[in-house]
């Protein structure tokens, strides 16, 4: 785990250094997630926290890398909450709509497992140790270095190795999240 949040590190600071319009920063927010596929299962509400760095390309496009730790799940009929902890590493292109007020985000987030704690699921569940998803939202620049956003987080990848559930198990996130840019 040591490695993976090194080599994130290393790549936000090394790509950073090569950017104009370099913004450092730390974000956090409510998670509202469920699993696709699953028609048993209810939506959760949790949290996800991290850090990014923006690197303005023009006045109108950047990209921002983040390093976010989120917890995501869902309730399952007959069972506890079901929650996956993972290390998200979103790249997301920010289109400005409004010079330096609001953006459109998208980009791919790739995720690694750190905990779960399938246990009270019956029969043998296994969860993979890698989510790959695809998010889109937007940012609003509120003022002196804070904004807010909201996201839409889609799994492209099945989170269970076999599912026991009835078709497929992917993660689906609602994000808002508020931060400071430095």
């Amino acid at each position: 785990m040591k490695k993976v949040f090194l080599l994130a590190a290393f790549m936000i600071v090394a790509t950073a250094s090569q950017a104009q319009g370099v913004k450092f920063g730390i974000k956090g927010g409510a998670n509202f997630s469920n699993l696709d596929g699953n028609q048993d299962s209810k939506s959760i509400t949790s949290f996800h926290g991290g850090v990014f760095v923006e690197l303005g390309l023009t006045p109108s496009f950047s990209v921002q890398p983040e390093a976010l730790y989120s917890s995501q799940g869902a309730k399952v009929e007959g069972s506890d909450d079901i929650n996956f902890d993972y290390v998200n590493i979103p790249v997301m292109a920010r289109f400005y709509i409004l010079p330096s007020v609001l953006s459109i985000d998208a980009g791919p987030q790739f995720g690694f497992l750190v905990n779960d704690n399938i246990d009270s699921i019956p029969g043998d569940y296994k969860t993979k140790n890698f989510d790959f998803a695809i998010a889109g939202g937007a940012t609003v620049n509120i003022a002196a270095g804070f904004f807010a956003s909201a996201r839409y987080v889609v799994g492209l990848t099945d989170a269970s190795e076999e599912t026991t559930f009835k078709d497929t198990a992917k993660n689906m996130t609602a994000q808002l999240s508020l931060g400071y840019k430095f």
